[in-house]
């Protein structure tokens, strides 16, 4: 699990947080003992996007370009990891802290969270958030999102497909690992497989999706835990992962 752990700075992505985002998310990354990545955070607030004050005219054009481009990074990292990535929202989660949720795979949210890109409203659309949100969403509720900066709330973003479950507060932690222990009984080299080519095909052509997976599921075959699975079924028995 890691915790954005900024609250009196409403856990803004400035630099030093975006660092320890992806610092955090590759630690032991290659360890066959990591099956999952929970991102939750501490306070009212999941994050309230980039840190406004790195954006000012005291900054220059340089370390403005430096802010997004570590940002993207890290959203496009979370999708490259070999293992699920999770947010546990239990709050706000606003412009950049949006992006983040809509860039990981499975999204638990409370009854009280909400969702919103209020970039427009302080004369800074919210752009590369659009990135993820439109991905996640349907277009004409995401840039009802990005022109009025109005949120979403939690049901909302639930009936719109930006989180994937939303339960009460005390609920919350219960869910998220409910989910991961799940996760962690399949095998981590094929979820790696599956994975990586969701996030391929989704960009490509029913043609080209259906050639590329249909070789994926030929390699499949090939991984040992791949050949263990049928086995276990056929066998009626637990599969003996080898990760």
């Amino acid at each position: 699990t890691i915790v954005l752990n900024n609250p009196r700075r409403r856990n803004a992505l400035s630099l030093p947080m975006l660092r320890c985002l992806r610092q955090d998310l590759l630690h032991d990354v290659k360890s066959r003992e990591l099956r999952v990545i929970v991102i939750a955070a501490e306070g009212p607030v999941f994050c309230s996007g980039h840190d406004l004050k790195e954006l000012s005219t005291e900054d220059d054009v340089k370390h403005h370009s430096q802010v997004f481009e570590l940002c993207a990074e890290v959203m496009t990292l979370i999708q490259k990891l070999p293992v699920p990535v999770i947010a546990k929202v239990n709050g706000l989660a606003t412009a950049a802290g949006c992006q983040l949720v809509a860039s990981c795979d499975i999204a638990v949210a409370s009854e009280k969270s909400k969702f919103a890109t209020p970039g427009v409203n302080i004369g800074l659309f919210c752009s590369t958030p659009a990135v993820a949100l439109g991905r996640s969403l349907p277009r004409k509720v995401a840039l009802e999102m990005l022109f009025t900066g109005e949120p979403l709330s939690a049901h909302e973003a639930l009936m719109h497909g930006l989180v994937s479950k939303v339960v009460p507060e005390d609920k919350l932690e219960e869910e998220t690992m409910k989910i991961s222990h799940k996760i962690c009984e399949s095998s981590k080299s094929v979820l790696a497989l599956g994975k990586a080519t969701f996030y391929r095909q989704i960009t490509q052509d029913l043609d080209t999706a259906y050639k590329m997976t249909t070789q994926v599921m030929v390699d499949n075959l090939t991984l040992r835990d791949g050949q263990e699975g049928i086995e276990a079924f056929i066998q009626k028995r637990k599969p003996v992962w080898t990760h």
